[in-house]
């Protein structure tokens, strides 16, 4: 019998992650396990913005994102979840597929959750694909979640 301790579930909040939200809380209740949240706030450098941020506000820059990223996970738990450990909450910033995996390796991650857009051709090749990377380099099991029109599709 599998044993789940800790989960964690990737988030950017979008609609397929809301999904991917949904069945890490039942997994978590079911085997009574820790839930992590965690959303990666993109590398700035990465971002085509980058270049318009001083040298100087770039940390403030980076600083203001985790916390707007903090602010909305902090919409997926209660204060007392939090409080008692049963929650946690991360924003780290850098690669979403890097930091998911060392996240996941440095806190004994059972699970790992995480939504999928499904994209395709040419999306796929510009975008890459966060959920992909994550599946093939996981210590541990992956569970994505994609928002399909009218229900729920999920693969491991």
């Amino acid at each position: 019998m599998i044993r789940l301790k800790n989960v964690l579930v990737a988030t950017d909040f979008s609609e397929s992650s809301q999904v991917a939200v949904e069945q890490a809380r039942a997994l978590a209740a079911a085997f009574d396990a820790s839930l992590h949240f965690l959303h990666v706030v993109t590398e700035p450098l990465h971002e085509m913005w980058a270049g318009y941020v001083p040298g100087e506000d770039f940390l403030g820059t980076v600083e203001r994102l985790q916390a707007e990223a903090r602010t909305r996970l902090d919409l997926l738990a209660s204060p007392e979840e939090v409080a008692t450990g049963r929650i946690v909450l991360a924003t780290p910033w850098g690669s979403p597929s890097d930091e998911i995996l060392k996240y996941a390796r440095t806190h004994a991650i059972d699970l790992i959750v995480c939504g999928t857009h499904g994209r395709r051709g040419w999306d796929h090749i510009v975008m890459g694909s966060v959920a992909e990377q994550v599946v093939r380099l996981a210590p541990c099991p992956v569970l994505t979640a994609q928002a399909v029109k009218g229900r729920v599709a999920s693969a491991a």
